[in-house]
């Protein structure tokens, strides 16, 4: 062999060992597809395809629901939803549908940021007690399946978790009282769901959280004085529950969602120029007395519901009341004045 077809050949050798080599880099590690192979494995798609698109060695190139890391190659998010304006949900004319359960194997995902595995409407199993070893997890969205069991009891270990979205599953179990370590966590949505139990005591330890939806559970006992020590809590849904006891009289937050309990007692008189509800709604309850004369120095005061409770007495004059329908004060004991029958001296 001449020493220039020498030369070519050990050149082109060397390209393709570069080659091989950047792909290599670039590539997600082996340990990261294995697992996301394992997690497909569990789920089972009759009609979308979600995961044709899993194939190949490299998981970071145009792997469908999954994103890397720029720098490191490591998967970071794995974002699945049931319901979508993606191409794939257009052309096939139908929202998703998976059964199967979320694999364990997710927990290899070290590096994982997010999981959102949503709205697939027939996933079944528990959440995998080894999610709260992902020291990086920020996002938990499960929305919208199966899913049964309880929270994992050290939940409180993620503390970079800014969302728990396991809405509408059928999670039972008692909220766990690790959950209050979650320091950084700002969005809790356990909607429609078999949760039992009191909503921890020391839940007020949540400086970050401004949305917190707990309704159509089973959770009883009282409403947690530090409950209002969270400044940034701008949006409490605790309808449709069995929760008792007094409404704490510190208690002030934009949508304040409190219908269908067994709240007793009577409205704190403690409205003021500060006071703003978007939503206010105490329905269905067991709350007596009168409606507060302070209520109506609230700012503003947008949708207000107190039927089917024992109130009594005339009804406020002025905002907010001038506004309001007598949907919003029926079934009570013996409230009138406007929008009721006028009060009998």
């Amino acid at each position: 062999m001449s020493s220039i077809k020498l030369y070519q050949a050990t050149t082109v050798t060397v390209l393709i060992l570069i080659l091989l080599l950047t792909t290599a880099v670039h590539s997600c590690p082996p340990s990261d597809r294995a697992a996301l192979l394992a997690f497909k494995a569990a789920l089972q798609d009759p009609y979308l395809g979600i995961f044709n698109s899993w194939t190949g060695t490299d998981c970071c190139h145009k792997w469908y629901g999954v994103s890397c890391d720029r720098g490191s190659r490591r998967v970071a998010d794995i974002n699945l939803r049931g319901e979508s304006e993606d191409p794939i949900f257009e052309k096939a004319h139908r929202t998703g549908y998976m059964t199967g359960y979320i694999s364990p194997a997710i927990c290899k995902l070290n590096r994982l940021s997010s999981i959102t595995v949503a709205d697939w409407k027939n996933i079944s199993g528990e959440i995998p007690r080894c999610i709260t070893s992902l020291p990086f997890l920020r996002i938990i969205d499960l929305i919208g399946n199966r899913i049964s069991g309880p929270i994992p009891y050290d939940i409180g270990r993620l503390q970079r978790l800014t969302v728990l979205n396991i809405a509408d599953n059928a999670i039972s179990g008692n909220l766990p009282p690790s959950l209050t370590n979650l320091r950084s966590l700002m969005h809790l949505d356990i909607r429609n769901n078999q949760i039992t139990g009191p909503i921890p005591s020391d839940i007020g330890r949540l400086p970050m959280l401004s949305r917190a939806l707990l309704s159509g559970n089973k959770i009883s006992g009282l409403i947690p004085e530090s409950i209002a020590h969270i400044y940034r809590l701008a949006d409490l849904d605790l309808s449709r529950n069995q929760v008792s006891g007094p409404i704490p009289e510190s208690l002030g937050i934009s949508d304040l969602n409190l219908s269908r309990n067994s709240l007793e007692g009577n409205i704190p008189d403690v409205f003021g120029v500060r006071s703003y509800f978007t939503v206010l709604d105490l329905s269905y309850n067991r709350l007596k007395g009168s409606i507060p004369k302070s209520m109506a120095s609230a700012s503003y005061i947008g949708h207000l519901d107190l039927s089917y409770n024992h109130l009594c007495g005339k009804i406020p004059d002025g905002v907010p009341f001038d506004h309001l329908e007598a949907s919003s004060f029926v079934y009570n004991d013996c409230l009138c004045g406007k929008p009721l029958k006028a009060c009998v001296n």
